[in-house]
């Protein structure tokens, strides 16, 4: 062990009651550095699983990728694309395409004895993924859908349901325009869902593509889009264009052209505000390391100044100011470290308690989860803890340079 670590552990772990200045900044100084490492967890735990959430909710309802035809139409009445096999076998040799699904989607009227409401009825194929969907279960079950007949089982979202004041096990008249006349079909609530997130909540409905398709007077292969999803979201923009520049010049068999768009590009309200939350976490990421760097910068001055005879001393018996003022940044170590063993310690305590009780709670009309969504890190946390200690010991580096001003002559006597 070198004497400067010799001498800086001794300053550390000196227990002398006599002092009266150093103990309260020392813990004034670890208080800051914990409170900031604390704080910046706390902001990057929420914020990713903010995202995280927000981003869920919306691929749930949708996909990843999807493909539907090229048309100005920004409506859910679209023209039908050809869901072929050569398309089939054009998607699935893509690896990072995990699910293909194809979907239809029509605008309706819903209504009761009492009630309407306008819709969007999303027809789906038997083998579709309902797993999102039966996290977010409400009430009943998922609809049962078969090859051999089109079926009638709806699932409908808790606020449509409590508009047009239906359960699970009621029926409800569903109009749909075909051309110039409007076609009825009968419908069964076979469960409910509530995502909490009111822009598709309000609208969807859930249920068979062929309802559709026989309304619309499609092909068996035709359907309003196909939807893909990856097994890696950060592959969307990558998967996204690569499709797009082969389907594009592919027009099907009815002469339809292939359009091809991500998530983001199909919601940018959504992954534009999810985006200006990354602004927000540097800048508290900023404020708490300055907080912690000052804190620290007065801590380490206070204990300079207390230690100004031995300054003196040990400059008189040969100590450079170079090996001196790594002594005292020796000392500056150990108490970041006692700092940011105490901000991990709260900070990971306050996420758990949080992930597991969802203790503090949120509008979800505002903002689309009642409850602060938590995600831990192990790798954000790690950055978090090396990037806190670096900075810190930047900091640090100017206000060392004060034992060069220290005289052995003038600081040997000082009191």
């Amino acid at each position: 062990m070198s004497w400067e670590s010799f001498i800086a552990r001794r300053i550390y772990f000196d227990k002398d009651k006599s002092r009266e200045v150093s103990p309260p900044a020392v813990r004034l100084a670890v208080a800051g550095v914990a409170i900031g490492l604390a704080v910046m967890i706390l902001s990057v735990a929420i914020v990713i699983g903010f995202k995280n959430e927000i981003r869920n909710k919306v691929v749930g309802f949708g996909s990843h990728v999807r493909i539907s035809a090229f048309s100005s139409n920004t409506s859910y009445e679209t023209p039908p694309i050809q869901y072929s096999p050569y398309i089939d076998s054009l998607l699935r040799a893509n690896a990072n395409v995990a699910r293909i699904e194809p979907f239809a989607t029509k605008p309706g009227i819903f209504k009761t004895d009492n009630h309407y409401m306008g819709v969007v009825f999303k027809g789906v194929m038997n083998d579709y993924d309902w797993s999102f969907y039966k996290q977010h279960l409400v009430e009943g079950v998922i609809p049962h859908l078969s090859d051999s007949a089109a079926s009638t089982d709806i699932l409908v979202s808790q606020p449509i349901a409590s508009k047009l004041q239906l359960s699970v096990g009621d029926g409800v008249l569903a109009y749909f325009v075909d051309g110039e006349r409007a076609r009825a079909r009968k419908l069964n609530v076979v469960g409910i869902y509530k995502t909490d997130l009111a822009d598709y909540d309000n609208l969807f409905v859930l249920g068979d593509a062929e309802q559709i398709q026989q309304i619309n007077r499609w092909a068996p292969d035709q359907y309003s889009g196909i939807e893909l999803r990856l097994h890696n979201f950060d592959k969307l923009d990558e998967v996204t264009s690569a499709l797009y520049q082969q389907l594009m010049i592919k027009p099907d068999f009815y002469g339809a052209h292939y359009y091809t768009q991500s998530v983001r590009q199909l919601n940018p309200v959504f992954f534009g505000w999810l985006s200006l939350l990354d602004m927000n976490v540097w800048t508290i990421l900023i404020l708490m390391a300055a907080v912690a760097g000052f804190t620290m910068i007065s801590g380490l001055l206070i204990i300079i100044l207390e230690n100004t005879s031995m300054i003196g001393t040990l400059k008189a018996l040969g100590a450079s100011n170079r090996s001196i003022r790594r002594t005292f940044l020796n000392v500056a170590v150990y108490l970041v470290g006692r700092g940011l063993l105490w901000g991990n310690v709260v900070g990971i305590t306050i996420c758990l308690l949080q992930q597991h009780f969802h203790i503090l709670k949120l509008n979800p009309d505002a903002y689309y989860i009642p409850y602060v969504p938590i995600e831990l890190n192990l790798w954000y946390i790690l950055l978090l803890n090396i990037a806190s200690l670096v900075v810190s010991m930047l900091m640090l580096l100017g206000p060392s340079y004060i034992v060069a001003l220290i005289r052995p002559a003038k600081s040997i006597k000082f009191e």
